[in-house]
């Protein structure tokens, strides 16, 4: 079973840039796409895939949406089935999670678009950010929405367990979790999605018995594989980014793993999106 996950940054975009033809070479099974930013009549039809989706109500922003080779025997999005974790509600119309039970698999797959948040205000220097000091707002409301997504995943994987499932949580969490995972992560220590809070939680979140980071263990002690690379400069050409986009998997599931590979693509004028897709090969 081939599993992608994809930040698509604009999923009109991207099918100008050739996603396409990428989606009819890659022929995932399963592919979760994030940041779709678009109205329900912009939604692609994508042959031989059923496609759930949550766009949200913020226009071009946000949107999830996960594609079957087979439909799923079930779809939960927050629109349909608010989350229960105090605290996320109050994020359920901006198009961030959707969940299916896959019916070729005993598995259900989540997938997400963690905020992005911003910095703290003690990190916030004016002059020298992109955007205007906010006090550390961005910053706290996404340490909000990660404290009550821990609580919101945990009930989620236990579900599925109760079912007999396996869970699989794809998607663009806006956060590096080593320094492995950054080019240059010294400096990136005192930016939003390597903060030592930040790659915290999400080692909080994987354990021998919960959740297993896949591309890190297959992929092993060696830098990379990067997912995300800046628009500006020459970063994608010099192969300086980040990994923010995973696959966590629930141990008995992550242990079917064969094989990780991130298409990069050739050269940045060939980019399908400021990140790639990250694929990885399950042998169920």
């Amino acid at each position: 079973m081939r599993v992608v996950t994809f930040n698509v940054n604009g999923i009109r975009a991207a099918r100008r840039r050739g996603f396409d033809a990428w989606l009819a070479g890659r022929r995932p099974d399963v592919l979760a796409l994030q940041e779709l930013r678009c109205s329900a009549g912009d939604v692609p039809e994508l042959p031989g895939y059923h496609l759930a989706h949550d766009l949200g109500t913020l226009p071009g922003r946000n949107g999830v949406a996960i594609a079957t080779r087979v439909p799923p025997l079930a779809v939960r999005s927050w629109a349909t089935h608010p989350p229960v974790a105090r605290g996320l509600p109050a994020f359920a119309h901006e198009g961030r999670f959707i969940e299916v039970d896959l019916a070729q698999a005993p598995v259900t797959v989540g997938c997400l678009y963690l905020p992005k948040g911003g910095l703290p205000a003690e990190l916030q220097r004016p002059g020298s950010m992109r955007e205007q000091p906010d006090g550390g707002a961005k910053y706290r409301r996404k340490m909000g929405f990660l404290d009550a997504f821990a609580r919101e995943l945990t009930r989620n994987r236990r579900a599925a367990a109760a079912a007999g499932r396996e869970y699989l949580l794809l998607g663009d969490l806006n956060i590096a979790h080593l320094p492995h995972d950054v080019t240059n992560w010294r400096a990136a220590r005192k930016m939003e999605g390597f903060l030592p809070e930040e790659r915290e939680w999400l080692g909080a979140q994987l354990g021998p018995r919960t959740l297993v980071d896949v591309v890190r263990a297959l992929h092993g002690g060696r830098p990379g594989p990067l997912t995300w690379w800046s628009w500006a400069g020459a970063s994608f050409d010099k192969d300086v980014g980040w990994r923010i986009d995973h696959q966590l998997a629930t141990p008995v599931l992550a242990r079917a793993a064969t094989a990780v590979a991130v298409d990069k693509g050739l050269s940045a004028d060939a980019r399908l999106s400021d990140h790639a897709p990250l694929v990885v090969d399950y042998s169920l």
